[in-house]
């Protein structure tokens, strides 16, 4: 090394450490926030205490349902980091339409201009994600399903077992847990006779579990605060 390189490399190395202490002060401020700003606690009985919620008689016909089949059962992804769901579940249809077996959430991101710091804050909305997968999902069509009726709501988780529809709900957690915030998961399929819809949850502490129609409708029927609009869905055909 030459001494008009050292000066160099020193500054180099500074900016380095520089933006890696930036880096790590936003991610501190966000995992502080999601801890000392309570959620809401919605007034309701959260769905994990129904019988159906993770009954496994009901979650093995939900997973032999013709859309379910075609994801990971014993390999699903999950995701990687707290605001990592919508890549995530990208990532899980990705590997359900045979666009990439391997898909990964950060390989999702790539190229896309999103969560450059390493996070997502406070999270993409419907519309970015619907962004993402368009440019990921290898040219299918991508529609922003939002503002649906309970009546057509309940019809497109009819559809949900076409194999030719994938579908990625957004839905705030609170109506159906009691308390939480946004999240994205692909749906994979429904129960018509129960009436249940199949919502492959990528955080791994909840994992895949079966929910009533109209409950999971009061969860996309719900404003997300960073647009003004309400959450909802994405048909991916």
């Amino acid at each position: 090394m030459t001494e008009s390189t050292k000066p160099k490399r020193r500054i180099g190395r500074i900016l380095l450490m520089v933006t890696g202490a930036f880096v790590a002060i936003l991610i501190g401020l966000f995992a502080y926030a999601s801890i000392a700003l309570k959620p809401k606690v919605y007034d309701v009985v959260s769905i994990k205490e129904a019988t159906s919620y993770q009954d496994p008689a009901l979650l093995e016909q939900a997973w032999a349902l013709p859309v379910a089949a075609t994801y990971q059962q014993d390999a699903l992804i999950y995701q990687p980091r707290v605001s990592w769901c919508g890549p995530t579940s990208v990532a899980n249809v990705q590997v359900s339409v045979g666009v990439d077996p391997q898909a990964a959430p950060d390989k999702v991101l790539e190229g896309t201009g999103y969560c450059r710091l390493g996070e997502c804050i406070p999270g993409l909305t419907l519309d970015e994600l619907a962004e993402i997968a368009e440019q990921k999902l290898d040219g299918r069509e991508v529609t922003v399903l939002r503002d649906l009726s309970l009546d057509e709501f309940r019809e497109h988780m009819r559809h949900a077992n076409d194999p030719d529809r994938r579908y990625i709900i957004n839905f705030l957690r609170g109506p159906l847990f009691r308390e939480g915030g946004g999240h994205h998961s692909p749906i994979g399929g429904y129960l018509e006779q129960q009436d249940l819809v199949f919502v492959l949850d990528v955080n791994e502490s909840y994992a895949p579990w079966l929910v009533e129609t109209e409950r999971l409708h009061a969860a996309i029927d719900t404003v997300d605060s960073s647009t003004d609009k309400k959450r909802g869905l994405l048909l991916i055909q």
